[in-house]
């Protein structure tokens, strides 16, 4: 059974969790699960995607209930008229705040735009050794990213050199190593927290929210961050 986070007559929201495809894709031809078939099945009647998730990303996940509606909201998302929310755990102390502004290429070498605002909300360091270093240390952030291309924030953090902890191919391998070796932990630890828009039939504003996920939480309690240290909405671009 799938956490349902908002439902109306025209939408609803998942906590999806890490792990779980969308859809099914040629890429995961060994998958049985998806998202979007427990869904339908859940509750009894079709749904659309209105927004995709990467695989190891958990976190809302927002369907449309009807065609009409799927029509409608599918534009907010290229047109950025919704505000969505992340957060991550990356490796070492990443600089309190920033922008990364660094242009991502699609499949065909397309060349896009891509935006992200981050903060970082805590840090912690953890008595393991790594490379030359004695201690490993970790920075717990919120990102917003104000465009949406494939994989933005894990090339985004990555490019930056403060990688997602659980990520491959982008992500650092001995940390994802040491991560799992020591602590049985390979989820990929980016969490999308929230999605705000304004609804595409009423208009009144929609906020929806995704409470952290067990392997997540386990990994701040390792890194002994508390969980009340989780980000607020900000503001909508």
């Amino acid at each position: 059974m799938l956490d349902i986070l908002y439902r109306d007559e025209h939408l609803i929201a998942i906590n999806k969790p890490h792990g779980l495809l969308v859809h099914r894709s040629s890429i995961a031809a060994d998958t049985s699960e998806f998202a979007l078939q427990i869904l339908r099945d859940q509750i009894g009647q079709p749904v659309y995607p209105a927004h995709r998730l990467d695989r190891k990303t958990g976190g809302v996940l927002l369907f449309s209930l009807d065609k009409t509606t799927d029509q409608l909201i599918q534009p907010y998302f290229a047109d950025k008229k919704i505000n969505k929310e992340y957060v991550a755990i990356l490796r070492g102390y990443c600089p309190e705040e920033g922008t990364i502004d660094y242009p991502l290429a699609k499949e065909n070498g397309t060349i896009q735009e891509a935006i992200t605002h981050y903060t970082r909300l805590a840090t912690a360091e953890i008595d393991v050794p790594q490379g030359k270093f004695t201690t490993s240390r970790y920075s717990y952030v919120k990102a917003n990213p104000e465009t949406g291309r494939m994989h933005q924030l894990r090339r985004h953090f990555a490019h930056i050199m403060y990688p997602i902890i659980g990520d491959r191919p982008h992500g650092c391998n001995k940390q994802n190593k040491l991560w799992k070796e020591k602590f049985n932990m390979d989820t990929m630890l980016l969490h999308a927290t929230h999605l705000s828009f304004q609804h595409p039939h009423s208009e009144q504003q929609i906020s929806i929210n995704a409470p952290l996920q067990e392997e997540f939480i386990r990994v701040l309690d390792i890194l002994k961050i508390k969980p009340s240290e989780a980000p607020k909405p900000i503001a909508q671009y």
